[in-house]
């Protein structure tokens, strides 16, 4: 008898993980998903579930608290008729006294319909061909040329390789590359960096000079900052050789960088975090998120009483789906907004003083305030983004380790990293620091700091070494 109770038991138990596994891996999706995600999300549960519908309000606030309890029907649709009817009240209300919300949102619309789709490398170079005297073979060639171009505006293999793999004639193609080359922008379609910055300097009038001797000839030198050799070669002096340098660094290294499609990349925050008087006040942006709500053709056939129990069966399995994504809609924003509260509690002095403030903060410690498992907490922050006085960020740039100082206070990876900075653009340019020195002076800021940490952040810094800082 005991055996057979156990069976029972585990098949329950069994049944009862089959059933929550699904839900379980869609409110993990809909906690991981960004803004934009979560909409596609959105878009196909409501293709797939005829009683879900959605409608778009401004500043939408949810009001549904369904509870997890099985109800009979009757009693669960007057429940859902009457939220429904309170959750319209209270959206007419806000509508009433929100002109200035209305004013935002037609600003927000005019700027994204004034928004056009960035025009990419190739496009803008098939523009200027179209204009060109350039015809047949030459023109064919050269849009031929344009495919080979990578991101930057580089020829990703060199001309002789092209003509070799493709039996095209070198000559012609050459010629093609010259035509590429003449185009905008100034240095495209070049082989590598030192053909690229001779094209400019030849545009500049510059081919005789001095900056086009060095990058001709010296390029690699030029980039150690070797610049007493070179100049012993070129017999000038070493201040000459540093002004060369000083306008060979204006020139653009990567010419197509700017039609890059990353750099037309926009970014909604989640989340705002605005100055109250003597505090900061943590907005959620629901406006980003869809509004869902059940849909009253549903709740009046049920509630008709003309329907078949099989058909019954079906809308009550829909609408306690829908009921479900509603719940992991609304839960979701609670997360977020509980996480954004303790970021802003955690890092007061960064908003108040900046980066250099920030404190170290790991996503064991906010899951504890929130009441969430510290993986929820990951999830919750993943692709979220966070508007404050400083700036736009990333949720999960406030979670940093740290370091504790002679005097026990805290500072962040990302606050010693800054001061490491500020070292580098106090330093004296004719006698740069080295790691070590680096290591000295934060020590004597009471920051104990290793050798090869400080080269670590110097490379994630885009710092070059001291040797290679030096100016002559």
């Amino acid at each position: 008898m005991a055996t057979q109770q156990l069976h029972q038991s585990q098949r329950q138990t069994l049944d009862l993980r089959q059933k929550l596994a699904p839900q379980m891996q869609q409110s993990l999706s809909i906690l991981q998903a960004t803004a934009l995600e979560l909409n596609h999300l959105v878009s196909q549960e409501l293709a797939e579930n005829p009683v879900l519908e959605e409608e778009a309000v401004d500043d939408a606030r949810e009001k549904e608290k369904l509870g997890d309890e099985e109800r009979e029907p009757d009693e669960e649709f007057e429940e859902l008729s009457r939220l429904d009817e309170d959750w319209r009240d209270d959206m007419q209300h806000n509508r009433s006294n929100s002109s200035q919300t209305q004013e935002l949102e037609k600003a927000r619309q005019h700027m994204m319909d004034s928004l056009v789709e960035a025009e990419t490398l190739s496009e803008h170079l098939l523009g200027q061909l179209s204009t060109s005297e350039a015809h047949g073979e030459i023109r064919d060639l050269a849009l031929t040329l344009i495919g080979h171009l990578d991101q930057d505006g580089f020829l990703a293999q060199g001309i002789e390789d092209i003509a070799l793999e493709s039996g095209l004639p070198l000559a012609k193609l050459s010629e093609a590359m010259a035509l590429l080359q003449s185009f905008d922008p100034v240095g495209v379609a070049a082989q590598d960096l030192r053909e690229c910055l001779l094209i400019q300097l030849q545009k500049l009038g510059k081919s005789h000079s001095l900056e086009y001797r060095v990058v001709d000839r010296f390029l690699d030198e030029l980039a150690r900052k070797h610049y007493p050799l070179i100049a012993r070669k070129l017999s000038v002096s070493p201040e000459q050789i540093t002004a060369a340098a000083e306008f060979i660094a204006t020139l653009n290294p990567k010419p197509g960088s700017s039609f890059s499609s990353s750099s037309n990349q926009f970014i909604t925050p989640d989340i705002s975090v605005n100055r109250d008087g003597e505090d900061y006040l943590v907005v959620i942006h629901n406006d980003n998120v869809p509004h869902l709500r059940i849909s009253n053709t549903y709740k009046d056939m049920m509630s008709g009483g003309k329907v078949s129990p099989e058909v019954k069966d079906y809308i009550m399995g829909k609408i306690r789906a829908g009921k479900f994504l509603i719940r992991c809609i609304q839960q979701r924003q609670e997360t977020i907004r509980s996480i954004a509260e303790e970021i802003v509690k955690r890092q007061r002095d960064f908003l108040d003083k900046g980066v250099a403030h920030l404190h170290p903060m790991n996503m064991a410690q906010v899951a504890e305030v929130v009441g969430v498992h510290e993986t929820t907490v990951s999830r919750a922050i993943a692709g979220k983004y966070i508007a404050t006085p400083r700036g736009v960020f990333e949720m999960k740039y406030f979670f940093k380790s740290g370091y504790e100082t002679e005097t026990g206070a805290a500072m962040s990876n990302t606050s010693v990293k800054q001061e490491v900075l500020l070292l580098v653009k106090a330093e004296d340019p004719r006698t740069p620091l080295s790691d070590d020195k680096i290591v000295k002076k934060l020590s004597d800021q009471g920051i104990k700091i290793a050798r090869r940490t400080v080269a670590k952040y110097r490379d994630e810094l885009d710092i070059l070494p001291s040797h290679l800082r030096r100016s002559y």
